[in-house]
C-alpha cells in the first residue's frame, strides 16, 4: 500500500471538494472543507463520500448544518446556504445518489439499531451471566 493510499483512502475523487476553502477563522487561518470536518470530529473522506451519495438537495441541507456548527468562521454565518450549494457541486458525479432517509437507515453496513435495544441486550447478557454465576456457587 502506498503512502497516498493511507493518506487518501478513497483516492483523489474528493480532493477538489475537501480542499475548497470555506473562509477564514478568527485568527486569519484559511479553513477548508477538510479542516472544517476535522474541527467537527468528522472523518473527512467518509463524510465526503456520504454527501456524494445523497441527492444534491439533501447533501446541501446536511452540509449547511455542518457549516452552521462551525462558529469561529464569520463568513459561514452569513452565507452557509449559498456556500453549501457551491461546495456540493464540487463532489464527484459518479456516485449513485440516494435520499437522506435511506442514508440514515444503514451506516457502513450496520443497521441503525436504537440504543434502547442495544442496552436491553447488554442488560440481558449481564443478568444471564449473574444467574449462571449464582447457580454455580449454590
Amino acid at each position: 500500500m502506498s503512502a497516498s493510499d493511507v493518506l487518501q483512502p478513497d483516492g483523489f475523487d474528493y480532493d477538489i471538494f475537501l480542499q475548497a476553502e470555506v473562509g477564514e477563522d478568527r485568527t486569519g487561518a484559511a479553513v477548508t472543507v477538510l479542516s472544517a470536518f476535522a474541527r467537527l470530529g468528522l472523518e473527512p473522506w467518509t463524510e465526503a463520500k456520504e454527501l456524494a451519495r445523497l441527492r444534491s438537495e439533501d447533501a446541501e441541507v446536511r452540509l449547511k448544518a455542518h457549516l452552521a456548527a462551525i462558529t469561529d468562521v464569520p463568513a459561514l454565518a452569513l452565507a452557509s446556504g449559498s456556500k453549501a450549494a457551491k461546495l456540493i457541486s464540487l463532489l464527484p458525479k459518479q456516485a449513485p445518489r440516494i435520499s437522506a432517509k435511506a442514508s440514515r437507515t444503514v451506516s457502513d453496513g450496520f443497521p441503525n439499531i436504537p440504543l434502547f435495544w442495544v442496552a436491553f441486550a447488554l442488560i440481558g447478557v449481564a443478568v444471564t451471566a449473574w444467574i449462571y454465576y449464582l447457580a454455580q456457587m449454590g
